[in-house]
């Protein structure tokens, strides 16, 4: 009887000692699960010294213009981690319907993608304060010969857009905001949604190209793609301001917080405004005729000749091509400010400048040897290249783009069966088509998008100005 007894009391304490063992477990396990989700709230930011960003590849969220990384929400966002006292990691999401997945599965702390606040986001994932407001914009083409303006004039109200065929983004919310304009203007609007393969950007440039008639972007992304092509139009508004924010998880509370705080002082700032005007305000067109206008000048070119011609001959580099250059850059003049900062007569980049020993306030001489300089680094880059003006070619397109993405065009070139020393038919045409999803998510690719119809131009006005001072 004593041995049943001491055989119940042992199951018992057994069974006692097993429920606790368990209920610890599951605190262990509950508490692990809670640190997984904090992992990207503000303390595990801190911790690990790293803001990770999952960002479009875009004008304006993130991209790499002359080997800088440039974008409005970059630049914002890098101000802040630097507040914080940590690192910006930058993780390109290439297809946005993964960007709410992505951030719910810890991959990344943030979104920037010029992300409009909705209802139906809000469900998923939370949305910092506003960093802007900006209406909805139709993007057209505007026809250079009069009379197929005539024909085709601009759409000027949302009424005329019955009837007409605009492609925008799956799932996007312009797409939610056409789907309620056609009940405000009760008629039809052929809706096209395009796959993810096709960015909003690429679809202006579509547009652009004639490939396509209308698209819907937001006013700041038309602001900055109008200095891109100067074809479209962006003059109409079909909605009201919309909140552009950024996402984050809607565990991450104390990020939020310690963002919006920071956001309210920051806005006060003055580099807040000039960050804004960076991207979003035109700087003063730089005005750089067709070679065919081009003037040789009595005795030279400009009135800078002497020290262009001495800085060159120092390089054993042909002076004419460096005064096409220059004539490009900024018409020859000293002060003259570009996209994204850029100044003076070689349009050298903020960042960029200083490594030269150019500065805004740099005499001519300076930023003309300053400028010749960094040439001679983008010749030696392309020393592969055997013929001299082909190697002036992919020169030029360095300048102009940086060379991360002319060797990225290269790489294309080689994948594709294409001669990659040639930049006529070959390197060339692959520089055009960074913009394209298909090319730049190519795992040869490192610098990422980039509007490569402009370089291409690029090259072809500044070898039309050189043989043209040249007289070849």
């Amino acid at each position: 009887m004593l041995k049943i007894l001491y055989a119940f009391c042992f199951l018992i304490l057994s069974a006692f000692l097993f429920a606790c063992s368990s209920e610890k477990s599951n605190e262990g396990t509950n508490l692990k699960q809670k640190l997984t989700l904090n992992e990207n709230d503000l303390p595990g930011i801190l911790k690990r010294g790293k803001l990770v960003v999952l960002a479009e590849n875009s004008a304006t969220s993130y991209f790499i213009y002359k080997g800088k990384k440039l974008g409005f929400e970059y630049d914002l966002l890098k101000e802040f981690a630097d507040e914080l006292g940590v690192v910006i990691e930058v993780k390109l999401v290439n297809n946005l319907t993964e960007m709410h997945e992505r951030l719910n599965a810890g991959e990344g702390d943030i979104i920037a993608c010029n992300y409009t606040v909705t209802m139906d986001r809000k469900d998923d994932i939370d949305f910092t304060d506003p960093i802007l407001q900006t209406p909805q914009v139709l993007i057209q083409r505007k026809e250079s010969d009069p009379k197929l303006m005539k024909q085709n004039p601009l759409i000027t109200s949302t009424l005329q857009l019955a009837r007409k065929k605009i492609f925008v983004w799956e799932g996007s919310s312009y797409f939610q905001r056409l789907m309620n304009l056609q009940q405000e203007i009760g008629d039809t609007i052929f809706i096209n949604q395009t796959q993810s393969h096709e960015g909003v950007e690429e679809l202006i440039e579509m547009v652009s190209n004639g490939q396509i008639d209308y698209t819907v972007v937001e006013k700041n992304v038309a602001d900055i793609n109008c200095r891109f092509y100067d074809n479209i139009d962006a003059s109409l508004k079909i909605s009201f301001d919309q909140k552009i924010a950024f996402g984050v998880n809607k565990k991450a509370n104390i990020l939020k917080s310690k963002f919006n705080e920071w956001l309210a002082k920051f806005k006060k700032n003055e580099l807040y405004a000039f960050i804004q005007k960076k991207y979003f305000s035109q700087p003063e067109a730089i005005n750089t005729p067709e070679f065919s206008n081009v003037k040789v000048r009595k005795g030279g070119v400009s009135q800078f000749d002497g020290i262009i011609q001495s800085e060159a001959n120092k390089y054993n580099f042909e002076w004419q091509l460096l005064a096409a250059i220059i004539h490009q850059e900024s018409n020859f003049n000293p002060n003259a400010q570009g996209f994204g900062g850029a100044y003076g007569l070689m349009q050298f980049m903020p960042g960029t400048g200083p490594q030269y020993n150019v500065y805004p306030s740099s005499p001519p001489a300076e930023q003309i040897a300053g400028g010749m300089k960094y040439i001679n680094r983008l010749m030696k880059i392309w020393s592969k290249i055997p013929d001299i003006e082909q190697r002036y070619k992919f020169m030029l397109a360095s300048y102009n783009a940086g060379p991360g993405h002319v060797i990225d065009a290269y790489k294309l070139a080689e994948k594709h069966g294409l001669n990659p020393k040639l930049w006529d038919n070959n390197v060339g045409d692959m520089v055009t088509n960074l913009g394209k999803k298909e090319f730049y998510t190519d795992e040869v690719v490192k610098s990422g998008a980039f509007r490569g119809q402009r370089t291409f131009n690029y090259v072809s006005s500044v070898i039309g100005k050189y043989k043209a001072y040249s007289g070849k």
